[in-house]
């Protein structure tokens, strides 16, 4: 109801400026002499109210890239590891978790929450057993004609954004995203999600720096119960 109630409020809104703004037309010698003249947009481009509600009622329609989305959710166990020593021969760090993915605001969006432990250096330096928490956003943006993401986690307090494709050859999510952990530490991260099946996924996480690109982690993602 909250969303239907801002949608409404946004329309009604963008309807009642439509008119403010548009320049006034010069009228026209068939309008002087009694005749309409039939006005589809307004002196400055913009569809009429009627044609912009119809457009943003077209917009907000579920497609087969929903659907897409939508087909992950369930229950699932995952298991990570991370390359996050600078030794190229040290072995990855690894861990396990559980992850839930649900269908929201009637299959438009996909929530997914993120349950596990990670080894994490603490205050003295020692690597110790951290509990880990992750909430994730996904939904397929109609007008920008791609995937959208956002991401939040108990390890940070920023929203990480991102931008994606789909190839169906491959069966592959690609997501770009911008990332500075730290001040002035920007990096440009490339994710990779291939769908083997129903029951299975891999996630691919590329960080580039100083112009070179390295996989630093990969999840495989297996669905509650299956092998």
């Amino acid at each position: 109801m909250k969303n239907l109630t801002s949608f409404i409020t946004i329309l009604i809104a963008t309807l009642i400026a439509i008119p403010s703004f548009a320049q006034t037309p010069a009228t026209s010698p068939a309008t002087a002499s009694g005749t309409s003249a039939a006005q589809p947009a307004t002196a400055t481009g913009q569809p009429n109210p009627q044609e912009m509600m119809k457009q943003m009622m077209e917009k907000s329609k579920l497609n087969e890239n929903h659907k897409l989305l939508s087909s992950l959710d369930g229950n699932w166990n995952f298991a990570i590891k991370m390359w996050m020593n600078p030794d190229p021969n040290a072995p990855p760090q690894e861990s396990k978790g559980t992850a839930t993915r649900k269908s929201i605001m009637g299959g438009r969006y996909v929530m997914m929450d993120v349950t596990g432990k990670m080894q994490m250096p603490g205050e003295d330096g020692k690597m110790k057993d951290m509990q880990f928490k992750g909430m994730g956003l996904e939904g397929y943006d109609n007008v920008k004609q791609k995937f959208v993401a956002s991401w939040v986690d108990n390890m940070g307090t920023g929203i990480e954004f991102s931008e994606g494709t789909y190839d169906p050859a491959t069966k592959s999510f690609t997501y770009t995203m911008e990332m500075e952990p730290l001040p002035g530490m920007k990096s440009q991260v490339r994710e990779v999600i291939k769908i083997a099946d129903n029951n299975h996924m891999m996630l691919d996480w590329y960080e580039t720096h100083g112009g070179q690109e390295k996989k630093t982690m990969e999840i495989a993602y297996t669905r509650a119960g299956k092998k």
